[in-house]
């Protein structure tokens, strides 16, 4: 619904998150110029998971449906030892006890296909204008506004705000927080997906379940599931590297993957030769910040909340992020009042989130009497027992129990 008071604002970055706070903003009724540095809008990357706070931000932004129509509702989340080959405990993802606690599906889908999507919706709002070839060099604010400089010319975008969404190794951030570079974990991760034919033997039955598969083993894990309504199987390898310094590229490489996971059982080992290796990942977060809020300018996603993958939770809060900013921007208070809103509600979850995928990963990621406790407590747990997890699954905004860690018999793909 439009505002009183309608504000130009300008998002820098065209990612999923930038597209998201661009739609929610123009939806909150805003005009909005969203600029991109590359010279076409895309996404690069494989598959990804969209939990059910995910499917709820997206149903409040009106792409929900067209998010499903390529997308695939897995029945299951399975994590499986990775040595052994045996299942060690697994989510009902159908049942009554999900679909009454959460009410919003959960979604695997093609990271392109997410990103279209909310592209293809900022292309048909009249109220949002979209540049690519806009590399933001600096941005100059004052109690009225903010003005963009970019690289590729003497053009100033003047906006009345600036919500920066500019990823991981975002500019903007470094000029107003100052933090340094992103946080390596030494790990990286190979990933991609392959037509769902060419998987064979075991890999097939896996693919033809359209369960989420995690095998969990010493430092590394594999990651399987259906995307792009089951035509294309997305795999995602991850692994520490030995050989990790911070000022080489030489670590994690091909070589590494396969001495990672040569003790891993016969259906990983399987899946290994049909993982993508066109490009290594190397796997970044940061630190939790309590400050996104910079005068007129607001950080969000990555930018503002960079983490690590083993809760499956990057998109979904960046989405997460959108839907709040969008809330506030419509209350018609201000712009100031609508940026503190936001930051009050997102800060501290966000924070926990991040600090939770780290611990997480350890917990996946354990080696001897570690994993063997791990798998003990893990079995132990039903399938409709969604305790631990419901926290993360449910936003801010909605009533939850919000623990202050991650359990240790916490049940949560690895993506």
């Amino acid at each position: 619904m439009p505002t009183s008071s309608a504000s130009h604002l300008a998002v820098v970055g065209g990612g999923i998150g930038g597209l998201a706070a661009a739609l929610a903003a123009a939806r909150a009724g805003h005009r909005v110029t969203l600029v991109e540095r590359a010279a076409r809008f895309g996404e690069i990357g494989a598959g990804l998971q969209l939990a059910p706070n995910a499917s709820l931000a997206l149903e409040e932004l009106g792409v929900l449906n067209a998010v499903r129509r390529h997308a695939v509702a897995p029945p299951r989340l399975v994590m499986m030892d990775a040595l052994t080959g045996d299942q060690v405990t697994s989510l009902d993802l159908r049942g009554d006890a999900y679909t009454e606690r959460f009410r919003h599906p959960y979604l695997v889908t093609h990271r392109t296909d997410l990103h279209a999507a909310l592209l293809a919706a900022c292309e048909d709002h009249p109220a949002i204008s979209l540049r690519t070839g806009h590399t933001v060099t600096r941005a100059e604010q004052d109690s009225s506004g903010v003005e963009l400089h970019f690289a590729e010319s003497h053009e100033v975008l003047a906006a009345d705000a600036v919500i920066a969404a500019d990823g991981l190794h975002s500019r903007l951030r470094q000029a107003l927080v100052g933090d340094g570079d992103p946080v390596c974990s030494r790990y990286v991760a190979f990933r991609g997906a392959l037509p769902a034919e060419r998987m064979t033997g075991r890999m097939s039955q896996h693919a033809a379940s359209e369960a989420v598969m995690v095998w969990a083993g010493p430092r590394m894990h594999l990651v399987q599931y259906p995307v792009r309504r089951g035509e294309l199987y997305n795999q995602v390898a991850v692994f520490e590297s030995d050989r990790y310094t911070p000022d080489s590229d030489d670590w994690g490489t091909e070589s590494e993957l396969e001495e990672r996971f040569a003790t891993a059982c016969r259906a990983v080992r399987d899946a290994l030769p049909l993982i993508s290796r066109e490009r290594r990942w190397p796997l970044f977060d940061r630190l939790p910040v309590s400050n996104w809020v910079h005068g007129r300018i607001v950080l969000l996603g990555d930018a503002a909340h960079p983490m690590l993958q083993y809760l499956a939770q990057g998109a979904c809060q960046a989405l997460e992020d959108a839907v709040a900013l969008g809330r506030a921007l419509a209350r018609d208070t201000g712009l100031d009042e609508a940026f503190a809103a936001y930051s009050a509600v997102r800060e501290e979850r966000a924070a926990r989130i991040q600090t939770n995928a780290r611990r997480f990963g350890e917990i996946c990621h354990l080696e001897g009497m570690g994993a063997t406790l791990r798998n003990l407590l893990l079995s132990a747990r039903s399938p409709e027992d969604f305790d631990d997890i419901a926290w993360v699954w449910t936003p801010a905004t909605a009533p939850a129990t919000t623990p202050a860690t991650t359990p240790a018999n916490a049940a949560v793909p690895a993506p």
